[in-house]
């Protein structure tokens, strides 16, 4: 490694505590962007709904996760941006307003009226997690979305507050802690999401993120290029395999392996031929089915959830202003077609998303799976960017060191004369 390229790093690591995993990212970053260096998944039992059940066994995912990232990427992490998420996740709409202080408005104002737009009455029990800025107005007019340098007497700002549960998110930070880590920041999951599988034209033409996770579905919707809506639905992954355990009579390990092999929610798109052997439980024999009854499992459950999805959109009130209509991501998102079912039950156009942005190991992370601990790293780099330094070469440093040898000869030459 030259001298240069080790100046340059600048490490940024996230952590996605899971319902069914935990995965770790570690990149280091530069002013040309992210680049992937390691990745570390390990299996958790100590979630249920995003929620921390079991401090211990979740801790120890952390470190399984860690240290495997940490051995793939050489680089040691000491501290990560974590994700938060379960259903004690809510929000809510607030403004402000403040005078314009030199009839031009400054950052300072904008953090002015951002304060003024937070000061609401949150319960003991809560935590703010994000203050998001969706509007600004200067005396009156409205639709502004970068007030700095306009002039005006009357600064007002509309924001979307996000808050969780402080015993949930205490809960995580304590398992993290345990697991040796310190925590840069806290971000919703849906939100880290949105940044990794969203481009812009989608959050300003208007679009709903759903990250399905293995506990819980996680919904966000922007508009106009802020988020207006944020809700969390109590199904995810998990509800998938269990269907399918039950309707099968199986194990819930094979019915999860039965589920990634050879799931699909449209039992049209299997032929029908096509067999799966399923185990038995309790030392019974494995049997062979047509992979269609696996199929006809997972299309009930498919269907309910992505109504379930519907109805909560529509509930926001923001269901007509989807320009872009609606990206489905997170590990269950993953099941063969899911997207072609979404397409008939949203009546919008529905794509599957990926991380992008990303540079290193792209075909690691290039799954939806990893959209959360992506958009960790990218928030992380967003926040971090002005601690990233430049490297500045020194000029002709080839040419000085040569330089710099002759004179030692010449120097050498000399004393052996005198």
């Amino acid at each position: 490694m030259s001298k240069i390229d080790a100046h340059q790093k600048h490490v940024i690591a996230s952590l996605d505590i899971g319902t069914t995993k935990v995965a770790c990212v570690i990149a280091t970053a530069s002013p040309d962007g992210v680049e992937i260096a390691g990745v570390g998944t390990a299996p958790n039992h100590g979630v249920r709904q995003g929620v921390v059940v079991n401090i211990e066994a979740t801790a120890e995912a952390i470190i399984k996760a860690k240290e495997e990232a940490e051995l793939m990427s050489g680089l040691t992490v000491t501290s990560v941006w974590l994700g938060i998420v379960g259903s004690h996740i809510q929000s809510f709409d607030s403004s402000g307003m403040v005078a314009i202080r030199n009839e031009e408005v400054a950052e300072d104002d904008i953090k002015r009226v951002i304060e003024a737009a937070k000061a609401v009455a949150i319960p003991a029990d809560r935590q703010v997690l994000h203050v998001i800025p969706s509007d600004f107005k200067i005396d009156g007019q409205d639709g502004i979305s970068d007030p700095i340098g306009m002039s005006g007497v009357r600064l007002e700002s509309s924001v979307h507050i996000i808050t969780g549960g402080h015993a949930a998110i205490q809960n995580a930070v304590k398992c993290t802690e345990k697991a040796g880590l310190r925590i840069s920041g806290l971000v919703v999951q849906q939100l880290a999401s949105a940044m990794a599988v969203l481009s812009e034209d989608e959050k300003s033409l208007g679009v709903a993120v759903v990250d399905m996770g293995g506990g819980t579905c996680d919904l966000m919707i922007y508009g106009q290029g802020s988020v207006v809506y944020t809700d969390v639905i109590p199904i995810g992954g998990n509800n998938f395999t269990h269907d399918v355990a039950m309707g099968l009579r199986t194990t819930q390990v094979d019915a999860e392996s039965l589920k990634r092999k050879f799931g699909c929610a449209l039992p049209d798109m299997v032929n029908e031929e096509e067999t799966i052997e399923v185990e038995g439980v309790g030392g019974r024999q494995s049997r062979t089915l047509a992979r269609r009854n696996l199929c006809h499992v997972l299309e009930a459950r498919t269907e309910e959830t992505l109504e379930l999805i519907r109805e909560r959109i529509r509930k926001s009130g923001f269901y007509g202003r989807l320009g872009s209509g609606i990206v489905l991501t997170g590990g269950a998102s993953q099941l063969a077609g899911l997207v072609e079912m979404g397409d008939f039950i949203f009546d919008v156009p529905v794509r599957l998303g990926v991380p992008t942005k990303i540079k290193g190991l792209t075909d690691v992370v290039k799954s939806s799976a990893y959209a959360t601990a992506v958009g960790l790293l990218l928030f992380g780099y967003k926040e971090e960017k002005n601690k990233i330094k430049v490297p500045v070469a020194e000029p002709n440093s080839g040419f000085s060191s040569r330089l710099n040898d002759f004179a030692q000869k010449v120097k050498g030459i000399f004393a052996k004369s005198l």
